[in-house]
């Protein structure tokens, strides 16, 4: 517990006293974010905050992570804990950071070109592609070693089972289906991220819950890991995942970031995070879930991701097919802003339902924990 306290302390105080010196860097090389004129008309306003925050909150979990692991070196020696980097680190932190590349020279594009297309949707839907078959490859086909006595100490990062609060026996899909799937789920949630970045604090605030909450999971898999000894012979008591402290360890740094961040990127917002920060963001939320064998319990976890998504596929859907809007524009958030919601209100209320699905999450992880403990008394 104590590695991850730090490495979201640190991530914390990286990102508080980081952003300000982005704000300051990009402001001077004037990477302001380019207003769409079809968009709201509040947006205006908007005109000259710089956007790429997103580079400061990758940057502070990266190094809180290593600080993570410092802390982990003096511990004393424990066989339960990670020595070094993992294979789960590497496809979290991986897609976390290849992700916000890619977003990075989606930003770039933008601002050089003084206009909001960046880099067409089709590059951008490949190199999550290629991205997310990469590391689904290495989370998929690359176990960790087995201890002589635990059947269940050998684990990939990720499935080939589907999964909801443990992986579903029943609904095994193959290492080639699950890399798909995975890629998919990567796809999916890191436009939805990008979807939901466009009002002040909406996604970022959104993202600290979900992450948080996936640190929370981690670290009470952990505690009931069924690599550990003491759990031998009773798997339906324990969960059968790859390196959970790891895990919590990631999540805590980049929720730490993150609350950072959200310091300067409030309304008023100083500077936005960008594609940058949104598919980084899309991409590790997927990961946690793939590595915490949850993927089917994440649609209701990330809630608002989940509705704005669904949203903008109707809207699109209904287009296409009948020539007709659902919605007065979307993203949802700006539905509301035409409708005459102010902005801090959507953005409260929103946060609201992200907080629910969360809650109603948790609860499902919880209650499936406490109904196996009676089953087994």
């Amino acid at each position: 517990m104590r590695s991850v306290i730090v490495a979201a302390a640190v991530a914390f105080v990286l990102s508080i006293f980081g952003t300000p010196l982005a704000i300051k860097a990009f402001t001077a090389l004037r990477a302001d974010q380019p207003i769409r004129a079809e968009g709201p008309q509040t947006h205006l306003g908007k005109k000259g905050t710089p956007t790429m925050g997103g580079v400061v909150f990758i940057l502070s979990t990266v190094l809180a992570y290593i600080a993570g692991h410092v802390t982990l070196m003096t511990l004393p020696d424990a066989q339960m804990r990670p020595s070094g980097i993992t294979a789960t680190g590497v496809v979290l932190l991986g897609l976390f950071v290849g992700t916000g590349l890619l977003g990075f020279l989606d930003d770039y594009l933008k601002v050089a070109k003084r206009n909001s297309a960046g880099i067409s949707k089709r590059m951008k839907l490949i190199g999550q592609t290629l991205l997310g078959s990469f590391f689904g490859i290495i989370a998929l086909y690359f176990p960790s070693a087995r201890v002589e006595g635990l059947p269940q100490s050998s684990q990939t990062v990720a499935s080939d089972k589907l999964s909801f609060i443990k992986d579903l026996d029943w609904a095994q899909i193959t290492k080639v289906g699950a890399v798909i799937f995975f890629i998919f789920v990567v796809m999916a949630m890191s436009n939805a991220v990008n979807f939901t970045d466009g009002l002040d604090g909406l996604a970022t605030g959104a993202s600290v819950m979900v992450i948080g909450t996936y640190g929370a999971i981690a670290f009470w898999q952990y505690r009931h890991w069924c690599a550990d000894p003491n759990y031998y012979g009773i798997d339906k008591y324990c969960y059968a995942v790859r390196d959970p402290l790891e895990i919590a360890l990631i999540a805590g740094a980049a929720s730490g970031a993150l609350i950072g961040f959200l310091w300067w990127n409030t309304s008023p917002a100083r500077i936005f995070m960008g594609d940058t920060g949104a598919l980084a963001l899309g991409s590790l939320i997927a990961s946690l879930a793939a590595a915490t064998r949850t993927l089917l319990l994440l649609p209701l976890l990330g809630m608002l991701f989940t509705i704005i998504m669904v949203t903008w596929c109707i809207q699109i859907g209904s287009y296409r097919l009948r020539g007709k809007r659902v919605f007065r524009m979307v993203p949802l958030q700006h539905h509301f802003e035409l409708a005459g919601w102010s902005e801090v209100n959507i953005v409260v209320r929103f946060w609201i339902i992200a907080g629910t699905g969360v809650a109603a999450a948790l609860g499902l992880f919880y209650t499936d924990f406490l109904t196996t403990m009676s089953g087994l008394s």
